[in-house]
């Protein structure tokens, strides 16, 4: 049992309450939790021991919410005190580093974009973050198409155009008359050009193809699952300036990356000059990858169309732009499995150490744990050597390594090491944590053993937090 003292105000951890013991399976984890200040758990009132605690932002929902066992998670909202948060989730706050505690293990955005998230920073502390790639396919490509039928018949004008002869009493007298003013083109038999083939471009395609469409696209990072989900007509491209030759309508489904290298502007003059009269070119994926002077340009001498949900202060009212709110993502369905998929894989997270869907961390499937192991897992620096001092340490404390799985991205390493129990009866993780925490280059480690909230401890520039 944790056992505290009250000193001045300030509730701190006994030095003999620095060891939890906990039943796992037929033995004892000893770990260490809480050296030094409670300050650092907020307000020890609201603690919930033996929970993992998750803090939102935005209004996340229910049905996501819903993904967290009641009896294991303790989810804050709103502005309910979240000091002591194992995990966040939010949707579109703008999130800075000093929301994020030090006991924040992982951070979920219920979308496919980061750009809201100091992903940078938080790969040097250690922290992954995910997303949600495809949970909100469906609602954009349902918006993308609806978007490519407007572009073809001059729907939103004829709809002003009734609106006006109403308030004037001619709608029934003209409603036929003046049909002529809004003609179009249908889809059927044209060409759909498809840049960008992840999880919603595929899906426009199929969708494109569905409605007699005939299909190109570029993706010059098309991996081979969203391969197998293109439709067999797919024309693929070796570049964006062939895609968009020759097509009648075309759909932008890349990321916004700023710098050097990066997409900004990608849909630029030499782009938009290879485009027919009068093509429509649908922009749901960001607004800053279209260079807005050459669109306007192209718009102005030409007749075709810009369909997009971002705001542009050039083209927001020119006659052949259709500027919706950023509706993409917007359907109770998404939101749902947004949600639903952030949940799951911070729980997967927590409670296996599976990483899925992360932007900054390496993709790691696991095993299950064998029965009687405990699972230790290291983040730190992916320097040459780290691998070695690791696995000394666990040799060094006597402790058998079952398995154990490496991987790495970029500057990040992931070690995961399942060590047997089968010979002891309590297996203490108190100083061989430590020893390992504060190597040069690791930046955290966990012991993972069942018990929700505990075993998680941080190498912050020399100091040991756990």
């Amino acid at each position: 049992m944790l056992k505290t003292t009250i000193n001045k105000g300030l509730l701190r951890c006994t030095a003999s309450a620095n060891i939890l013991r906990r039943a796992f399976s037929d033995i004892q984890v000893d770990v260490e939790h809480g050296r030094g200040a409670w300050k650092t758990y907020g307000d020890v009132k609201n603690y919930s021991m033996g929970k993992y605690q998750i803090k939102t932002f935005n209004k996340i929902s229910p049905v996501g919410l819903a993904k967290f066992p009641a009896d294991d998670y303790d989810i804050r909202t709103g502005d309910i005190e979240a000091a002591n948060a194992h995990a966040i989730l939010l949707r579109s706050h703008k999130l800075k580093e000093e929301e994020i505690p030090k006991t924040c293990r992982a951070i979920a955005r219920c979308g496919a974009g980061t750009n809201n998230v100091p992903v940078d920073r938080m790969t040097e502390l250690g922290i992954p973050v995910f997303n949600t790639p495809g949970a909100n396919a469906n609602a954009v490509k349902e918006l993308a198409i609806c978007g490519m039928l407007l572009g073809s018949r001059r729907v939103i004008d004829g709809i002003n155009h009734m609106s006006e002869l109403g308030k004037q009493g001619l709608a029934k007298e003209r409603v036929e008359k003046d049909k002529a003013l809004f003609g179009g083109q249908e889809v059927a038999g044209k060409k759909l050009s498809v840049i960008g083939l992840g999880h919603i471009g595929s899906s426009i395609a199929s969708t494109g193809q569905g409605l007699g469409m005939s299909l190109k696209g570029y993706d010059p990072a098309l991996s081979i699952k969203s391969a197998l989900q293109l439709p067999r007509q797919m024309n693929l491209t070796d570049s964006i300036t062939s895609a968009v030759a020759d097509a009648d309508y075309i759909s932008i489904n890349i990321p916004y990356i700023k710098g050097e290298g990066g997409t900004h502007g990608i849909i630029g003059r030499e782009i938009i000059d290879h485009l027919k009269p009068g093509a429509v070119l649908l922009n749901f994926a960001r607004g800053e990858l279209v260079d807005s002077e050459a669109m306007k340009e192209f718009l102005d001498n030409c007749d075709g169309r810009y369909v997009s949900d971002f705001p542009d202060d050039l083209l927001w009212d020119h006659k052949n732009c259709i500027i919706l709110p950023h509706l993409g993502a917007s359907t109770s369905e998404a939101e749902d499995e947004a949600a639903s998929m952030a949940a799951n894989t911070i729980r997967d997270f927590l409670e296996t150490g599976t990483i899925r869907n992360s932007v900054n961390f390496p993709d790691t499937s696991l095993p299950d744990r064998p029965e009687g192991s405990v699972r230790f897992t290291v983040v730190n620096k992916n320097t040459s050597g780290m691998l070695a001092h690791i696995t000394e340490a666990f040799a060094e404390g006597n402790i058998n390594i079952i398995q154990q799985i490496n991987h790495s991205r970029g500057p990040i390493a992931y070690n995961v090491v399942d060590v047997d129990t089968s010979n002891e009866d309590v297996l203490s993780f108190k100083h061989l944590q430590e020893k390992i925490t504060m190597l040069d280059g690791v930046l955290s480690s966990r012991v993972i053993y069942g018990q929700p909230g505990f075993g998680y401890a941080r190498n912050l520039d020399g100091e040991y937090f756990v």
